[in-house]
């Protein structure tokens, strides 16, 4: 059993769904759930090398940690979020390494 990073990307979409729907999703997730995460405020800062700047393109809008056996259960897991039914909403998933 491997953990996995939900990202998540809103877009210009307004529509990511409502606390209902997240509670909805987180519930049928159950023991899955590892950690609900949280949302981000707007205006994320890029530290690098050269300096600071602003994350325009692509912002991260939060982010849920969840257990699954593979790669392909936590896709198949992820499509149920309410931001996969919004125009522009996106759920990108990351296997957590052990350290």
């Amino acid at each position: 059993m491997g953990k996995y990073v939900y990202v998540y990307y809103a877009g210009s979409d307004t529509d990511a769904g409502d606390s209902q729907a997240w509670g909805e999703w987180f519930g049928k997730l159950g023991d899955k759930l590892v950690d609900a995460g949280n949302p981000f405020n707007e205006g994320g800062q890029a530290v690098y090398q050269g300096g600071v700047m602003p994350v325009t393109d692509k912002p991260i809008t939060g982010y849920s940690i969840v257990s699954a056996d593979s790669m392909k259960e936590a896709e198949e897991l992820a499509k149920g979020c309410p931001l996969v039914a919004s125009k522009d909403g996106v759920v990108c998933v990351y296997e957590a390494l052990p350290m």
